[in-house]
């Protein structure tokens, strides 16, 4: 679930890994030692891009543990008869991985976890899908698929950065229209973040492409009814502190930025099937909830996560454990 899809089976590189090892052949050289290079920003770089590398093989045996955790126990609650957990369905990149950030539970899936479980009084559960590196095509042939049967009561998908880098732009938005097309019902999709004063001219010239692939994921959206979360509004400037040591990856404070704008979106969200099920405190109370009005893949019910916005504050960046 978690290895890395490539031609093949193989894994796959992104170009910052091919660069920072093409440039590692420099920095761990001896000439490097005698000249400071090792120690400069370089060196620094290089050595953060392999400390991710680790991260990413790390990150997916967590997740893949989790999951397995998960639906081992939601299956015997099923046995058994017992009410579920409202569940949250992750589908995406290295980013849902929360690869940048010092634990798995640091991305914007932890932070956003903590916030829903706060605000609903709900112990929600997540199901990560994702997969470092994945493309769109991956996510449409290895994870959506894996939704079957699951019947989550939320679903987001945030992927497209790697097909910048991978992909033709014509294939890039065929496979962003496919991907719009097969998610479920009132998925919320997550838009991609532009990187103006940052990575100095390749990020100024990347704003317009961008843009322009964040301009389909809202057209296709709104004709599908989905919601998106625009990280690209809340994951701005000034960046000091909000990129991990590969420069590449949000840090924990970065995925801050993107927890707070998909944070946004569910509090104005649907009524949710999850709105239906009861509390704790209802179930100690034997308190019958009321029927959900629509049988659909959503997010909590604006009564319940409304407050999530307001209670976001700047000094919430540890997340809860899973």
């Amino acid at each position: 679930m978690n290895a890395l899809t490539g031609t093949g089976g193989t894994a796959r590189k992104s170009p910052v890994e091919i660069f920072a090892d093409a440039a590692s052949v420099v920095t761990r050289s001896p000439y490097a030692q005698v000249t400071g290079i090792k120690q400069g920003k370089l060196g620094r770089w290089t050595d953060g891009v392999a400390e991710l590398r680790v991260d990413r093989t790390e990150f997916a045996v967590y997740w893949d543990a989790h999951n397995d955790r998960l639906l081992t126990e939601r299956t015997r609650a099923i046995e058994k008869g017992d009410s579920l957990d409202p569940l949250w369905a992750v589908l995406g990149d290295s980013t849902a991985q929360g690869l940048g950030a010092p634990m798995p539970h640091g991305g914007y899936v932890g932070q956003t976890l903590q916030r829903l479980r706060r605000t609903t009084g709900m112990h929600w559960r997540v199901l990560n899908l994702s997969v470092s590196g994945a493309l769109m095509r991956d996510v449409l042939a290895n994870q959506i698929p894996l939704l079957d049967g699951q019947r989550p009561d939320l679903v987001t998908c945030g992927a497209g950065a790697n097909d910048i880098l991978y992909s033709a732009p014509g294939k890039l938005f065929s496979d962003l229209r496919t991907l719009l097309a097969a998610v479920p019902e009132d998925t919320v999709m997550l838009d991609l973040p532009l990187l103006n004063g940052f990575w100095g001219i390749v990020g100024h010239i990347s704003v317009p492409y961008i843009s322009r692939i964040n301009r389909v994921i809202r057209e296709v959206a709104t004709e599908r009814s989905l919601r998106v979360a625009e990280v690209s509004k809340q994951f701005i400037p000034p960046w000091a502190g909000k990129f991990s040591v590969d420069n590449f990856h949000p840090s924990q404070d970065g995925y801050r930025d993107w927890s707070r704008a998909l944070v946004q979106v569910l509090s104005a969200g649907p009524t949710a099937a999850a709105a239906g099920r009861p509390t704790p405190e209802d179930q100690r109370r034997k308190t019958k909830p009321k029927p959900p009005r629509h049988r659909t893949y959503c997010c909590p019910a604006p009564v319940r996560t409304a407050a999530i916005v307001s209670s976001f504050t700047e000094s919430e960046v540890h997340p809860v454990a899973l």
